[in-house]
């Protein structure tokens, strides 16, 4: 659990500091999600996630 807590702190610090460096390159990067249909959203989301668990599985000693 304390791994969970781990992930989710960096996963804000990341966005914030993102947010806080190029605000007007965020601006217009989220104006552009208008622009793409449900299903390529939904295409990167499951290829975001494939890779995030192969890194998880790889650092936590997997294979």
């Amino acid at each position: 659990m304390k791994e969970l807590f781990i992930a989710f702190g960096l996963f804000l610090f990341i966005e914030g500091i993102l947010y806080a460096l190029f605000p007007s390159k965020m601006k217009n990067m989220l104006k552009k999600l208008d622009l793409l249909k449900d299903s390529q959203l939904r295409t990167g989301g499951f290829i975001f996630a494939i890779l995030g668990f192969i890194i998880i599985y790889y650092v936590k000693g997997g294979i």
